[in-house]
């Protein structure tokens, strides 16, 4: 095994989006993050350069977390059905089922979908959803 010093560090997630302004705020609000320096909105009227190229969120204490790269075009994935993979997917954890249906709520009302609800499973209860570019993720009850 690798030495802890002679190994990289994990800085962030990156995904690829179509509107990387439109996905940061999506997960800004569901994990309450905040906005790397400079990559704050625009105030009304003025272009997003940021927006239209390379966006970071990071916690409280400044540490990265999730990154969104523009790109022109992005095919969504189709999973669990159809021929494009899902190739990456964020797990997020609960610590009750009474969070995992108020997280429910608040997943499809900032644009969420559910792709497969596993709340009755018999190890771990969780939910598929996809956020507004397609990407899925997971919440579970730990």
């Amino acid at each position: 095994m690798a030495e802890r010093q002679n190994v990289p560090k994990l800085c962030q997630v990156v995904l690829d989006c179509t509107d990387a302004r439109s996905l940061a705020e999506f997960y800004r609000s569901l994990l309450g993050l905040l906005y790397g320096p400079g990559d704050k909105p625009p105030e009304r009227g003025r272009a997003d350069e940021r927006g239209d190229d390379w966006l970071v969120l990071r916690t409280a204490d400044g540490t990265p977390q999730l990154a969104f790269q523009q790109v022109d075009q992005l095919a969504a994935p189709t999973w669990p059905d159809g021929s494009v993979p899902q190739q990456l997917h964020l797990d997020l954890s609960v610590t009750s089922i009474e969070e995992l249906k108020a997280q429910h709520e608040r997943v499809l009302a900032l644009g969420g979908r559910l792709l497969s609800d596993q709340k009755n499973g018999p190890d771990e209860p969780f939910r598929v959803y996809a956020d507004p570019a397609g990407h899925p993720f997971c919440i579970f009850v730990a």
